[in-house]
């Protein structure tokens, strides 16, 4: 069974996903999948420009967890979209050393749940659950995971909505 673990950047995929792995969960990274896949280099984001259609056409499933913020374009038994409060997921890309502009393009699109919504665009909404990091210890939010890891939890989406409280950050 693969679960795909995602959100935007700083919400905790990688810690959380580490964490699981401690606890013998496999994991694997959509950073170490999409090599091949690199079209080039976008200087002004500072990050890689990857086919990401042809990486998901192509891509082989994994047992366990496969992590990272495009995890959702693939075809997994179940998807994990990690959220975190704006004004918390700015901190924590700004002490990440992100440049202004990608720390606004990030917490806008945690706003505006583009990871949620290009989940549910391809998947639909029974196989999502959402999960607000915001103030959650990384045992607690792995633990969560892997509730849903193991089957024992439910579908959940539509447990954030950052739009109207955090708007005027966009």
């Amino acid at each position: 069974m693969m679960i795909a673990l995602t959100g935007t950047p700083g919400t905790g995929k990688t810690s959380v996903a580490m964490e699981l792995k401690k606890r013998g969960i496999p994991v694997t990274h959509v950073s170490d999948t999409t090599g091949p896949y690199t079209l080039g280099e976008d200087k002004e984001r500072d990050t890689r420009i990857i086919d990401d259609e042809r990486w998901a056409l192509e891509f082989t499933p994994v047992e366990g967890i496969i992590e990272g913020h495009m995890a959702h374009y693939l075809q997994a038994d179940r998807i994990v979209i990690l959220r975190c409060r704006p004004d918390i997921l700015k901190e924590r890309l700004s002490g990440r050393g992100y440049s202004e502009e990608k720390i606004q393009e990030n917490v806008e699109s945690e706003i505006l749940d583009v990871a949620l919504a290009e989940a549910f665009d391809i998947h639909g909404k029974d196989i999502l659950y959402e999960i607000d990091t915001t103030g959650m210890d990384i045992i607690t939010c792995a633990d969560k995971v892997e509730e849903i890891v193991r089957g024992n939890a439910e579908p959940e989406i539509g447990i954030v909505d950052w739009l109207i409280p955090y708007g005027d950050m966009i």
